[in-house]
């Protein structure tokens, strides 16, 4: 979450695949409808298999568990209600009983499959034929790999057990001539559309529902197939997304990979009030348990795959997935999981590109903590470009930059990860904070080193994503000037408006049109891309640890003013929103869409508290569609500023050649103005004797995922890159300097500076690379 306005109005907390797009089988356009409400709901869901040997969530949640169990809370009181014994284990849905499996819907099944395209190989394809008398597809792979345009055919000897009533499978084809399972055999495209049965790695199954024509593709031979589609009118990955004509709709995956006390409050409640931030449950849950199973608990219940589903056929496009540094390593004197939620992180790209999604890669906690709000790992201090240790925290944050973009730039994963968020709201903005010339001269170095992973000019390594860092969009305007595919994020927020807005809900349907339209479509013309990674609902602060854990909230008066505009028990209770409400939140939702343009809605999922219950309903976007007040069809919210009587402040672009990756991309005149490290940070007007690190640690490589099938009877491994894209890119991490006593580097604002680790340190800036011809 952040702030909006472009001064912190409070402070809450002291080689690439180039194809054709896959047709369907129908030869005409067909313009589809919102998605079926059936798929929101337990009836459509399947069970998830148990998983370290305990039965886990079945996908049940939020909007699609019951929301009103028999222990439901009438009262609204705040005070936690008892949460069993602390060996129980943790699960996100505390109304789910263990072991419950929602039954999958009975709907018709249709299955279309399509040519998918290979991205490391030579492609040939040879298609079956139709024999007179029968309708038999025979299909004979000749080269390997080979794909093929199946149909299915009408012979109940050759179909799927799965065939509906209208004779096509639910994603499922017949088995080969050689009889060979279908999911084995090389060249075997497994795909679907609405109404088709996904079947799972591990076996479970369910309804894939989306009416709006988007298809799902799994390749177990080329797990890099990139031609499904989340929606009809959403380029397949493997076409390039066309900036300044595409829509972004995307949803952040917030809470998931990132804990935040407010998204999951059942994971925190037990350690009530002790637990605020991730390294304190981190510290409460090792404590009571002797290890952190229960954040991989979470990872692996949290969201899961039908999630990405349910996003497709919500109309969304994009997700923005929020991850910790320590996906890739911690240090001895931080609690945190390390390096697991990579591997979840390594399923959400399997599962968006099955699902035709894009992701957005969101840095969303550095060392030291980058704005001391609970979401960086830490609540407290800012270390990061401040206090003694804010130039070696800033040094190991820009390795981490490196690790991800190296990861990402590769062939086999750009198309699905394409944007880079490269620090998550930087309070640099703030009396706490760093001047803007340390945040530029990160900014500067992170782009050096981006380009240097995944090369110049489009389809080289993603878009570099900067969050303004609350000084706003405005400000930075001609910085960097003519960088290779640089973009904006800003986080509007109506709910950390000073002062906060107390009126009923119709106070707010045209605010966003007002307030943001010209802004945001200033910065697209004047900075480039510019995208808002977050927004809500919210219209105040009520909602369940919103504020952070154990305090109040401004909307009564209860925190940071005594001033009360009302009461949240309503507002954290949806099931007594009454139409109205609900009609006045969707207007302003389609307002908010409309303004921002291209944008990702903060969050999801909001996981039940104890009570069982979402208890910040203003913040989950799968409980807004499913509950109306939030669009099925984020289409519908083009032109409603204008259709509400407000000015009309729409980018149409285009945006200039080098702002997307085209002539004159990376020919940045400006770059040398911004030397590694800086010369001033947070409470230091002199970094020069500020303590750093050395370039001399060993290379940390992202694992990739492995992925076996079978290959004329034997065991065969796809090719999925090895983690790092630029061979060439051979610079050393810096690490701390070895008989180095250093400060702890989460409290270091008011240390004394060590005598070691200064100066000699310093290291040059990493080569940036030259522009690609056009």
């Amino acid at each position: 979450m952040a702030q909006n306005s472009s001064n912190i109005p409070y402070d809450p907390l002291d080689t690439q695949p180039r194809v054709e797009t896959p047709q369907l089988l129908t030869p005409d356009p067909v313009e589809f409808g919102p998605p079926r409400p059936g798929f929101f709901e337990a009836g459509s869901r399947s069970s998830v298999g148990s998983t370290l040997g305990v039965n886990a969530r079945g996908s049940a949640y939020g909007s699609i568990a019951p929301l009103r169990s028999s222990q439901y809370d009438d009262n609204n009181s705040h005070e936690l209600s008892p949460v069993g014994p602390a060996s129980e284990r943790y699960r996100d849905d505390p109304t789910l009983p263990v072991g419950a499996a929602p039954p999958i819907a009975n709907l018709t099944e249709k299955d279309q499959l399509y040519a998918a395209p290979r991205t490391k190989t030579k492609r040939k394809a040879l298609f079956g034929c139709l024999i007179a008398g029968g309708c038999l597809l025979l299909v004979l792979a000749i080269v390997l790999p080979v794909y093929f345009l199946v149909i299915k055919p009408k012979s109940s000897s050759t179909t799927s057990t799965n065939t509906g009533s209208d004779g096509h499978s639910g994603g499922h084809a017949s088995a080969t001539a050689s009889g060979e399972h279908p999911e084995n055999t090389p060249g075997f495209v497994t795909s679907g559309g609405d109404g088709s049965i996904v079947t799972k790695d591990d076996g479970t199954t369910f309804v894939y529902n989306n009416s709006f024509g988007g298809f799902w593709v799994f390749d177990p031979v080329n797990p890099l197939n990139e031609s499904a589609q989340a929606q009809s009118w959403t380029k397949p990955l493997s076409q390039e997304w066309a900036w300044g004509t595409d829509k972004v709709y995307g949803v952040n995956l917030g809470g998931w990979l990132n804990l935040e006390p407010f998204i999951s409050p059942a994971l925190y409640e037990p350690f009530y009030p002790n637990a605020v931030d991730e390294w304190t449950l981190c510290e409460q849950i090792m404590q009571r348990d002797g290890n952190l199973n229960a954040i991989e608990e979470h990872y692996k219940t949290f969201i899961v795959e039908e999630d990405f589903a349910m996003i497709a056929a919500a109309g969304l496009n994009w997700l923005r997935i929020p991850i910790a540094f320590w996906a890739i390593e911690k240090y001895p004197n931080e609690p945190f999981l390390e390096r697991v939620s990579w591997n979840y992180f390594l399923k959400a790209i399997e599962w968006a590109r099955k699902y035709g999604l894009r992701i957005n890669l969101d840095l969303h906690a550095l060392p030291g903590s980058q704005n001391g709000w609970n979401h960086s790992g830490k609540l407290g201090k800012i270390n990061f470009l401040a206090g003694v240790m804010g130039v070696a925290n800033a040094q190991r944050a820009l390795d981490h930059v490196r690790i991800f973009a190296e990861f990402i730039s590769q062939p086999e994963y750009k198309n699905v990860v394409p944007f880079f968020g490269i620090i998550n709201e930087p309070r640099s903005n703030s009396d706490s904070g760093y001047p803007v010339e340390a945040m530029q001269a990160w900014y500067a170095e992170a782009y050096r080193i981006i380009r240097n992973a995944g090369g110049t000019g489009a389809g080289n390594g993603p878009f570099i994503s900067i969050h303004d860092a609350f000084y706003g969009m405005s400000q930075w305007t001609g910085f960097l000037s003519g960088a290779d595919r640089l973009a904006m994020d800003h986080h509007p927020y109506l709910v950390f408006a000073v002062p906060l807005p107390g009126g009923p809900p119709s106070d707010f349907e045209a605010m966003p049109c007002g307030r943001w339209a010209g802004d945001f479509s200033n910065a697209n013309s004047a900075f480039g891309v510019t995208t808002a990674g977050e927004w809500s609902h919210a219209i105040n602060d009520c909602g369940l640890y919103v504020n952070a854990v154990g305090r109040g909230t401004r909307y009564e008066g209860t925190f940071e003013t005594t001033t009360v505009l009302g009461s949240c028990d309503t507002w954290n209770d949806h099931t007594t929103w009454d139409q109205s409400t609900k009609d006045s939140l969707r207007q302003m939702s389609l307002s908010t869409m409309d303004a921002l343009q291209n944008w990702f809605f903060w969050t999801w999922r909001i996981g039940e508290s104890s009570r069982g219950r979402v208890e910040a309903p203003f913040w989950s976007y799968k409980l807004a569609v499913l509950e109306g007040w939030a669009p099925t069809d984020p289409r519908e919210s083009v032109g409603q500023c204008q259709r509400l009587g407000q000015p009309t402040h729409s980018f149409t672009g285009p945006y200039q050649s080098w702002q997307i990756g085209g002539a004159g991309a990376g020919t940045v005149p400006s770059l040398d103005s911004y030397p590694w490290p800086p010369t001033a940070i947070g409470g230091f007007p002199d970094a020069a004797p500020l303590p750093q690190y050395t370039a001399t640690g060993a290379i940390n490589t992202l694992p990739v995922h492995t992925y076996t099938y079978s290959s004329a009877g034997a065991a065969a491994t796809a090719d999925v890159g090895d983690g790092w894209n630029n061979a060439a890119d051979t610079t050393l991490m810096a690490v701390p300097i070895a008989d180095c006593t250093y400060p702890d580097q989460w409290d270091a604002t008011a240390a004394a500076i060590p005598t070691c680790g200064v100066a000699g340190a310093t290291t040059e800036a990493a080569p940036v690379a030259e522009p690609t011809p056009i």
